[in-house]
């Protein structure tokens, strides 16, 4: 911690601040300071507005052009407000979580719980995603395995492995693999996996999502049939007005693992387009879904 204090982080304590400031503000203030950030992020930002946009005429073709451009525009308000109620997910009582946090069909989780199953979470890149999973492992009484990126900022980096394990559980960086993952799962830890990002060609099959050809991890099956996992889908929505956030399940995948690594790839991505058409603003679209193409393909971007 000494460390920290040197000059070259004054600004992140200034970040941090901020932080801790927007974690005692009620949720309708966040939304609507969340809402207003978010427009002038969409018209300041043309990069990440012409990756959305992108995204969103390759998901979504049927659509015209101007609902596809309503939707990118409500995505980063509703990006930005996820990302303010972040430090709620940090420094919130277990109290305040569970006020603004509940659950749908959540008796699937539940009921792996009771059954002695071992559980991975399909969390796919929902702007929601780190304050659902945060609750869960403080409503739900187990410890969490996530995976991370590593950020270049010491003091961020810092910040993120103390919070997002504050009710217990195990942080992996990615660049460590799956073997730590792998190990928890089996010591009965819940792994909340988000595999739904482009990450290049190495350990991904391409396999449809929304009908276009993307790079797509292998790794869920391949997790499953090693610990004997059970895969349920979780997807966490924001709702309007500040009125809190929904973590939704759906059905475990039946016969998963298939043995077949694309067929497993396409089921995948099928599951995660089911949330994805329930709440399409809130899916994470700045991201370049489709940058990795087949051989011989050109780029969407």
């Amino acid at each position: 911690m000494r460390s920290f204090l040197h000059p070259r982080y004054w600004p992140s304590w200034l970040g941090y601040a901020f932080l801790r400031t927007a974690a005692l503000l009620p949720l309708p203030v966040i939304w609507a300071l969340g809402g207003a950030i978010g427009e002038l992020f969409y018209l300041l930002h043309a990069e990440r507005r012409h990756i959305t946009r992108v995204n969103l005429r390759l998901c979504f073709p049927e659509l015209g052009e101007r609902a596809r451009n309503t939707i990118a525009r409500r995505h980063f308000r509703e990006f930005m407000r996820a990302s303010l109620t972040v430090p709620i997910a940090w420094w919130g009582s277990v109290s305040r979580l569970n006020r603004l946090v509940r659950c749908r069909d959540c008796h699937y989780l539940d009921d792996a719980f009771s059954a002695g199953r071992r559980i991975i979470l399909l969390a796919p890149h929902f702007v929601g995603m780190e304050i659902g999973g945060i609750y869960l492992a403080s409503s739900r009484h187990s410890q969490f395995v996530n995976l991370y990126k590593r950020p270049k900022n010491p003091l961020l980096d810092y910040l993120i492995s103390q919070r997002r394990t504050r009710f217990g559980g195990v942080l992996v960086e990615r660049m460590e693999g799956l073997r730590p993952a792998i190990q928890g799962i089996k010591r009965g830890l819940v792994f909340y996996y988000l595999p739904d990002q482009d990450q290049g060609s190495s350990g991904a099959v391409f396999a449809p999502f929304f009908g276009v050809q993307a790079a797509t991890l292998t790794s869920l099956g391949r997790l499953a049939a090693i610990t004997g996992a059970v895969v349920i889908p979780c997807f966490t929505r924001q709702l309007g007005y500040g009125r809190g956030y929904e973590v939704i399940f759906r059905p475990p995948l039946d016969n998963f693992p298939s043995g077949d690594e694309r067929a497993d790839a396409r089921r995948m991505n099928h599951e995660i387009e089911i949330g994805v058409r329930e709440m399409p603003e809130q899916y994470f679209w700045v991201h370049r879904r489709f940058k990795t193409r087949p051989p011989g393909s050109p780029s969407l971007y």
